[in-house]
């Protein structure tokens, strides 16, 4: 609550000097993102002009860090008809601005004039750029880094409010910058807040009272991301058990060592979900390795209808004996159109780390060799001929006026990404004999025009080029 009304007296500061980025930093759990996205949020219910972009790592396929300031141009663009007007005056002077992936372009050619439109408005404009961290590795925001470093040319009323966690290439850049107000949430005292949230989250549980809250808010050491676990986690509906036994088994100290609060919250949620026997175990890291490796989150009927085609006969398993489990640790679990994303971008650092998982531990494994088979199997058999029944080719897409619906009925999930998708799989797998057969199955004959009308429907058929390039570069290992 202090840190909100810290940001909201930063955003209203009349002061033309005021810095014109508030960086919140802390670690995984602290509730960064929830601070930014209330922000966002109260910010846009007053009727203000701003934009709201996040990173997460489930994305990084998108390479967003290469669309962040398109993307906050167009949200400025749609809430001000000034703005609107000096960008369709920006993409007359140079067309190549409606497809540049050239962050410093962007800068140079639409943000930084545009923001000179702010000058005669009345109130401020905020943008919130939300875990920058999470943009994948380093290299993806250096041009970020050094935007944001100019930042002290945009106006007065300018305001971007930025999260991350402390990583040492961006504190590098960003800690001494005079125009930067960093403040760590790390120092921020949090028990006011989570005793708020554990209470209202518990408030439906007799058996939880005013001394176990205390407990609960005690344990979670400053931890929003631990708290919320551990409401979900006690108000479980699980068989054999009460909600004050659960209470309990949280309650234990762990005998664990060198490991953090949040990591034994995890396994302590983890030890409810998935028993400690071969072939629980075995099945929980295939699934989550899937879910960790593909380049695009499915919901549940796409993993299912893909691990059927995985090359290991244990690995195809229905994906319902674990993910209808998981609801407190990955979001879209009931409803089965979402897609499955982990709540929480510290539970794959935990996964992916043995000396903190520990018998849970997801590594990669041959998960990319697999994912391009399990996607050329779905080529192979999900393919067709004229796969949306259109009455005519004579017709461009879009002069189909039932397109977009016959695409969604026609086209799944799963078939899409596997079109989208197949070759990045196979580039990161070395050459094999096998796998080239499933390749030469799909390249090999018709199916290849199958494949390109499926490109096309979705709008991305230059994505056969890169495709195309890259098989044939991975087959000529085999020469």
């Amino acid at each position: 609550m202090e840190i909100l009304k810290v940001i909201v007296d930063w955003i209203n500061d009349p002061d033309l000097n005021v810095p014109r980025i508030f960086w919140l930093h802390g670690q995984a759990g602290k509730g960064k993102s929830a601070i930014a996205h209330t922000i966002a949020m109260q910010y846009k219910n007053a009727g203000g002009l701003g934009s709201c972009f996040c990173f997460a790592r489930d994305r990084l396929s998108e390479r967003r860090e290469e669309k962040m300031l398109s993307n906050i141009v167009r949200d400025l663009a749609n809430c001000d008809p000034a703005f609107q007007r000096a960008v369709v005056g920006a993409l007359k002077e140079d067309n190549t601005l409606k497809a540049t992936n050239d962050v410093m372009q962007q800068w140079e050619k639409l943000l930084k004039p545009l923001s000179k439109v702010s000058g005669g408005r009345v109130g401020n404009v905020v943008v919130v750029i939300d875990a920058l961290d999470e943009s994948g590795p380093k290299e993806s925001r250096e041009h970020i880094l050094e935007v944001l470093t100019k930042a002290a040319s945009l106006p007065s009323n300018f305001r971007i409010l930025l999260t991350s966690r402390p990583l040492a290439d961006i504190m590098r850049v960003l800690y001494h910058v005079q125009h930067v107000k960093a403040v760590s949430l790390d120092k921020v005292p949090a028990e006011r807040d989570i005793h708020m949230y554990v209470s209202k989250k518990l408030d439906d549980q007799p058996d939880i009272g005013a001394v176990e809250i205390n407990e609960i808010v005690l344990r979670a050491d400053g931890l929003f991301e631990w708290a919320r676990l551990a409401c979900e986690w006690i108000g479980s509906d699980t068989a054999g058990e009460t909600v004050k036994e659960r209470f309990y088994d949280l309650m234990v100290p762990t005998s664990r060592e060198g490991t953090t609060l949040l990591d034994e919250m995890y396994v302590t949620v983890l030890k409810s979900v998935v028993v400690k026997r071969e072939k629980p175990l075995a099945r929980f890291r295939s699934l989550m390795r899937q879910i960790l490796y593909t380049l695009e989150p499915l919901p549940m009927g796409a993993l299912h209808a893909m691990r059927m085609h995985f090359p290991q006969e244990d690995d195809r398993f229905n994906v319902v004996l674990i993910l209808n489990h998981m609801g407190s640790l990955l979001s879209g679990v009931t409803d089965h159109k979402s897609p499955i994303r982990l709540l929480h971008s510290s539970f794959h650092d935990f996964l992916t780390d043995q000396s903190r998982s520990g018998d849970y531990f997801v590594g990669e494994s041959d998960i990319q060799a697999d994912l391009a088979v399990v996607s050329l199997c779905v080529l192979y058999g999900g393919l067709c001929f004229n796969i949306c029944g259109l009455e005519s080719s004579f017709l461009l897409n879009s002069d189909v006026p039932d397109l977009a619906e016959r695409v969604k009925a026609k086209i799944p999930s799963h078939l899409s990404y596997s079109s989208l998708f197949w070759a990045k799989h196979l580039e990161a797998t070395k050459f094999d004999p096998t796998l080239a057969g499933h390749v030469k199955n799909i390249l090999g004959n018709e199916r290849i025009l199958f494949w390109f009308e499926v490109l096309s429907l979705l709008g991305v058929l230059g994505n056969a080029v890169y495709a195309l390039s890259s098989a044939a570069r991975w087959s000529q290992v085999s020469k």
